[in-house]
């Protein structure tokens, strides 16, 4: 695990994520991995990584003209039809790897809140489960699933401020 440092060139994750973090003077620790696309494969490198580690699933709406980050605890299973009646967005299904692309600029396995900054028009609507909003540290991907990334719950809420998409805090499940 390495802190936050000026010099972050070597680190893995695209490189908006580190420069949006430095300009709004966000600290971070640093966790590089072997590839981890899915939780069940990221827990065996979380060891001793602290932050509560966090499940991001993107979405589209039946008619496919709204889009949404759903992030909720890593060890809570969600079940879809349940959302839809929490949301009341209609039916979703899980966005197609060419939508991930064109909204998020993220591939699958890699999906995160900071693909929002890959989202010029802010199109992407963010839904957060409130349990979240008892950890102290969040921990995501840095756009690039060979990494990851523990952020203080504060300093969370003011990147989603930063990045001017809608976002919710909601009680998911």
């Amino acid at each position: 695990m390495r802190s936050f440092a000026i010099f972050y060139v070597d680190m893995i994750g695209q490189p908006i994520v580190y420069d949006t973090l430095k300009a709004l003077n966000i600290s971070f620790e640093y966790l590089e991995h072997p590839e981890a696309p899915t939780i069940e494969i990221a827990r065996q490198y979380w060891q001793g990584f602290v932050g509560t580690h966090c499940k991001n699933l993107f979405f589209r709406n039946h008619k496919g003209n709204k889009h949404y980050l759903v992030i909720v605890h890593c060890d809570h299973d969600l079940d879809i039809h349940a959302l839809e009646k929490v949301l009341g967005e209609g039916k979703l299904s899980f966005a197609s790897p060419e939508r991930m692309m064109r909204y998020l600029g993220l591939t699958p396995g890699s999906v995160s809140p900071f693909g929002l900054l890959n989202d010029a028009n802010h199109e992407v609507i963010v839904f957060l489960d409130d349990h979240l909003l008892s950890a102290d540290r969040l921990s995501f991907h840095p756009n690039d699933n060979r990494a990851s990334l523990s952020i203080a719950l504060a300093d969370f809420k003011r990147y989603m401020d930063f990045t001017t998409n809608h976002y919710e805090w909601r009680k998911l499940y």
